[in-house]
């Protein structure tokens, strides 16, 4: 399994949201790729990076942010926010991205993300971000009417590398990842799941660890690394039993 330390950007800063609401930012630092390089020192490989302006505004705010970050980290970086476009897509490869992640394009045109997915077969990431069960787009400020699920299967047999569920009330509060809702999906499609949303501590990564067999791909966490609650080190070792 894998464990992604999280580099959330807010105008160019590393910083943490409760709940996705921008009014609620907890800043941890000005250097992005700092940042990146601590947590390769802790052993990560992999790294989940999120443009949260763009995810707000549609296109990318935090692109120096970014190349930086791609730069620093000797992994595979996994970016998110505000990628709407094919020019979006291969403009982000095209600067050592490894994977994109797609929310917002993922509800509103499932088909160009598809067809994403099947030009870069493991590298298109559908974020199925949940509020009470309905996919909620536009960094989480819009809550749709389409059940999670049922996003979730239109992209079954399209090539998407995963799909990463976060339940939105649980995001930065520290209150334990929504295994059940998390597993739950895991069970019902048959594409990985990358689990995100309220790691509070080693137990999280335990008890997600226990369902890797059943299409746990990872696990994304923020706040728990920033806040001393949860030691990467430790996290990558109880991820990689499994």
């Amino acid at each position: 399994m894998i464990v992604f330390p999280a580099i959330d950007l807010k105008a160019g800063a590393v910083v943490r949201l409760a709940e996705g609401d921008m009014d609620r930012a907890t800043v941890y630092g000005d250097d992005p790729a700092a940042q990146a390089r601590q947590f390769a020192e802790a052993g990560a490989t992999h790294l989940h990076v999120v443009d949260l302006d763009g995810s707000f505004k549609g296109e990318a705010q935090n692109r120096g942010a970014v190349e930086a970050i791609v730069a620093a980290f000797p992994g595979r970086v996994q970016l998110g926010g505000g990628i709407r476009t094919r020019a979006d897509v291969e403009g982000w490869f095209a600067a050592g991205v490894a994977r994109v992640v797609m929310g917002s394009a993922a509800l509103k045109d499932p088909e160009f993300v598809k067809d994403m997915a099947r030009e870069h077969p493991g590298a298109v990431v559908v974020a199925v971000d949940a509020r009470d069960g309905m996919v909620a787009t536009e960094g989480w400020a819009e809550v749709s009417d389409v059940p999670v699920i049922d996003l979730a299967r239109r992209f079954e047999d399209a090539g998407v590398a995963a799909l990463l569920f976060t339940d939105i009330g649980r995001d930065g509060l520290l209150t334990g990842v929504n295994i059940d809702a998390t597993v739950g999906l895991a069970r019902q499609v048959d594409i990985p799941v990358i689990a995100s949303g309220g790691v509070k501590g080693l137990i999280d990564i335990d008890l997600l660890a226990q369902f890797a067999p059943q299409g746990i791909e990872g696990v994304i966490t923020g706040r728990a690394l920033y806040d001393g609650r949860l030691d990467l080190a430790a996290a990558l070792r109880v991820a990689a039993r499994a």
